[in-house]
């Protein structure tokens, strides 16, 4: 089960910072909503997976995580845009697990 929350913690972060930084990526996407979630409620999840003081996430984070795609997000695990963009993937592998979110299978 570690392993699925670190993965699907990097999905998240990886669309969390496709969306905060590349317009093109979100109109391509949808311009209001990815994997299910609203922009605005991914944003939401972003203090929670920058380091190097990571916020909690909020309840605002997991309700809105707790609407997503999930299947969707995990196709995002393997993104090698984390680092590029701020984000710590230690972090991001670890919001599922602090949502208490269900797992999706084979993510």
């Amino acid at each position: 089960m570690k392993g699925f929350h670190q993965k699907l913690l990097v999905v998240v972060a990886v669309v969390l910072v496709a969306l905060a930084s590349n317009g093109g990526f979100v109109q391509v996407c949808d311009a209001q909503n990815i994997c299910n979630v609203s922009i605005n409620g991914l944003m939401t999840c972003r203090p929670a997976v920058t380091a190097p003081n990571p916020a909690p996430p909020t309840t605002a984070c997991c309700s809105a995580l707790s609407h997503a795609d999930m299947g969707c997000l995990c196709s995002y695990k393997n993104s090698n845009l984390l680092p590029s963009l701020g984000i710590d993937p230690n972090l991001a592998l670890q919001l599922p697990a602090k949502c208490r979110l269900p797992h999706p299978a084979n993510c």
